[in-house]
């Protein structure tokens, strides 16, 4: 299989992808031939490729974008958890549709080779919580979108109040299926399946799937097959992909002990010693983001902060800064970071070791993409330090201590040998 579709062709080239990954190979035939998929495939092995390019080429085969987007509403929702990811998701989407779009008006599907007619012209809708809901309403009225992306919570919201109709909806994707099946989400997730009627094809993605995520996956798409005949949405078939080699072989991991309280002392040597290109430093707890990024940029680090709180404007500012280089430094809460895709971080730093290996996979999984290399540097006290050794048994990794001496990182002084005078 290749990503040879004209519809898509001209615009994957352009990131120099001509053939699919292992995960895509796999799970892209099984969409198109419109099976429901749940799939699990390490960080930066391709997901959103994997599910966007067979649906959104379904959708064309289908009678085109013309066909399925109007006041029926959008035929295609991702479901992801946080705005970042919706973000994301949403601009690999345009990214293709614009690819569709060149297609159409080279003669690839107009009339006599005549550039495609305005309702050809499908459009893709953020539809995130952070964002305003009396403009997302607006746009849905003005931009009829073909595909809409946003949280569950929002979509609930939109749909229960009648202003995003789902008459129309074919496909539904959940991004980060493990996220939307734990705890603090299910519920709304679970609410969200109840209210889309129509859907006849669903796939799932995520980095991680546990017993108890594969689980709750299971019973979301049974509770879209609700009054449909038995089919792919209530038997999915459930793929397991590989890339955890990505993990073992293209990011090193490191660990630094730390007394709890001098954490960020810590953080601020390691940026001082190794002064990393891009950085993105994760915490976990609370209101712990802001702590760190006031401390980092007191002093003198190029640094921005994303966590909730924030606000639309300030999110993006900090997210567009980070990948332009203007920020060298990231500090971001875990569900900020979540899925977060941005090319040529160097760094991972956590300041607060998980008790989940998942939750160690989908940190690290920030660096060491599309081919690179990355270093994924653990900052703990000793309780966290044996969490880290129990982590590094269960992912089959190999955590380095590191030492910061003499404004570099150094291996650690064997200790002395009591033998010795």
């Amino acid at each position: 299989m290749n990503f040879g579709s004209p519809l898509f062709a001209g615009c994957l080239a352009e990131r120099n992808i001509t053939s699919p990954t292992d995960i895509q190979a796999r799970v892209m035939p099984l969409l198109s031939q419109g099976k429901s998929v749940i799939f699990r495939s390490a960080t930066g092995t391709g997901k959103t490729f994997a599910y966007l390019v067979p649906l959104l080429e379904r959708l064309e085969g289908g009678g085109g974008p013309s066909g399925l987007s109007g006041s029926a509403g959008p035929a295609m929702m991702i479901c992801a958890p946080t705005h970042e990811l919706c973000a994301q998701i949403k601009n690999e989407a345009d990214f293709l549709l614009r690819g569709m779009r060149r297609e159409n008006a080279e003669g690839g599907h107009g009339e006599e080779g005549g550039p495609p007619p305005v309702s050809r012209v499908p459009s893709v809708l953020l539809l995130a919580g952070s964002g305003n809901i009396a403009r997302q309403i607006d746009a849905i009225k003005k931009q009829k979108p073909l595909v809409v992306a946003g949280n569950p919570g929002r979509l609930v919201k939109l749909v229960r109040a009648g202003k995003l109709r789902t008459a129309a909806l074919r496909f539904l994707v959940l991004d980060e299926g493990d996220r939307l099946a734990a705890d603090e989400l299910f519920g709304e997730t679970s609410l969200l399946m109840g209210l889309l009627k129509n859907v006849t094809q669903a796939a799932s993605c995520s980095a991680t799937l546990s017993a108890k995520s594969r689980e709750r996956l299971l019973s979301l798409f049974a509770r879209l097959a609700e009054g449909k005949e038995a089919g792919d949405l209530e038997d999915p078939v459930v793929v397991e992909g590989g890339g955890e080699e990505i993990l073992r072989e293209r990011i090193q991991h490191w660990a630094f002990f730390s007394e709890r309280r001098r954490k960020i002392d810590t953080l601020i040597s390691f940026l001082s010693a190794g002064k990393p290109k891009k950085t993105l430093v994760i915490s976990g707890g609370g209101g712990q983001p802001g702590i760190i990024f006031s401390r980092l940029r007191h002093a003198g680090f190029p640094a921005a902060a994303l966590y909730g709180g924030l606000d639309k404007k300030e999110r993006k500012a900090a997210l567009d800064g980070f990948r332009s280089g203007k920020f060298s430094v990231l500090v971001s809460s875990d569900l900020a970071a979540r899925g977060l895709d941005v090319p040529d971080i160097t760094h991972v730093v956590e300041l607060d070791v998980p008790q989940d290996g998942g939750v160690y996979v989908h940190r690290a999984g920030r660096t060491g993409r599309a081919g690179k290399t990355g270093i994924m540097a653990s900052i703990g006290d000793g309780e966290e330090m044996r969490r880290l050794q129990r982590i590094e048994k269960q992912l089959g990794i190999t955590v380095y201590p590191k030492e910061l001496r003499g404004g570099r990182v150094t291996v650690p002084a064997p200790d002395p040998d009591p033998r010795e005078p």
